[in-house]
């Protein structure tokens, strides 16, 4: 189980503050006997214990992730050295056995062979060592759908120096988070030694709509502030206008900076409105924010090198694959259904839109 989601959803609320129950359960409710309804208000109110309850559930949740965080950290420091040419592991850590031997043996055959062809023609020529796993990180990053589509050809060159990727977890009695740290080597683009990103959790039962509690949510992210050096902020870009004076007819030409799409955008997050009101783009931004932040907490970081060979990659694909038969036997179903009842074709039936971003 999961100890956290990144929630896209968020029940209607009227100004009085209440759920917005749909008239079926008005009707479903009004057809109820009263002594009956007595009784059902009863097992509501024990269901709000019960959701309280869980609540306690995921702050013990959190608090063994914490323990055992650092129980991961000395591995994934060690995974760290590796990646960086720090530590070279001994040949005892090195064994592994790959479930294509058979597959693997040949091709180390075929290595040989080739090898033994291209020392002939490069004995002068020793090639130089690679110094660890280089471009580790960028490599996954361009691997994994959700991180490729925020990356930009003018971040590869920045993403070669990023050494690490960690989370850390709120401590005790400070209110449930976590803190991405993006580590980076020193560099030719900003200052900082690491960049961070800290979401803020939510695991209580909301007062007004407490039946929609499902475990700790996402509720706001903050960023902070990347010390570029002079000239090599990728976030912005300069453009030069032309502007003509409507009296004299003279033309300028002015310069001024504009956003830029980039992954470092990720640092400088939208924030969550006070009053909860967003338009839809504005509440797809942030939830999708929201779910980055989550995979690279969940996924990302717990599983780096099985998304680096792309093993990781082939097990997500299997799950949508499986995920897809079973949408399109339903829809196949839906649609043996509509042959029958040729008549409620609707050609203008809604298509289903993006979650929608809970709000504190």
């Amino acid at each position: 189980m999961e100890a956290s989601k990144a929630k896209g959803e968020h029940g209607g609320q009227n100004p009085g503050g209440q759920t917005d129950i749909p008239v079926r359960y008005h009707i479903l409710e009004s057809m109820i006997p009263k002594v009956v309804k007595r009784r059902v208000h009863a097992l509501k109110r024990l269901q709000v214990q019960c959701a309280n309850i869980e609540a306690k559930f995921y702050e013990e949740v959190h608090e063994l992730e914490r323990k055992y965080a650092a129980l991961y950290h000395p591995l994934f420091e060690k995974r760290r050295d590796i990646v960086t040419g720090m530590v070279e592991p001994t040949d005892e850590e090195c064994e592994w056995t790959s479930d294509r031997e058979e597959e693997d043996a040949l091709a180390e055959e075929v290595k040989e062979k080739a090898s033994i062809e291209d020392t002939k023609k490069e004995e002068a020529k020793p090639e130089e060592e690679p110094k660890g796993i280089p471009e580790f990180w960028l490599t996954i990053f361009k691997r994994v759908d959700m991180l490729s589509d925020m990356l930009q050809e003018h971040d590869e060159p920045i993403l070669k120096h990023l050494k690490d990727i960690q989370v850390k977890f709120s401590e005790p009695g400070q209110p449930m988070s976590f803190t991405l740290e993006f580590h980076f080597e020193p560099n030719g683009y900003f200052n900082n030694a690491v960049l961070t990103k800290v979401y803020k959790m939510k695991s209580e039962p909301d007062a007004s709509e407490p039946f929609s509690f499902e475990g700790p949510e996402i509720i706001d992210c903050e960023g902070c502030q990347i010390d570029w050096h002079k000239g090599k902020d990728v976030t912005v870009k300069t453009i030069k206008k032309k502007q003509k004076h409507k009296g004299r007819g003279t033309v300028r030409t002015v310069t001024k900076q504009v956003p830029n799409d980039s992954f470092f955008n990720f640092f400088t997050p939208i924030k969550v409105s006070p009053d909860g009101e967003m338009d839809e783009d504005y509440e797809f931004t942030l939830a999708t924010d929201f779910e980055i932040g989550h995979f690279f907490r969940e996924r990302i970081i717990p599983r780096a090198v099985l998304y680096f060979t792309g093993e990781a990659l082939e097990d997500d694909e299997s799950f949508d694959e499986e995920e897809l038969e079973e949408g399109d036997e339903e829809e196949q179903d839906e649609g043996d259904d509509d042959d029958e009842d040729e008549g409620d074709f609707d050609t203008n039936k809604e298509q289903p839109q993006p979650a929608e971003c809970k709000q504190q």
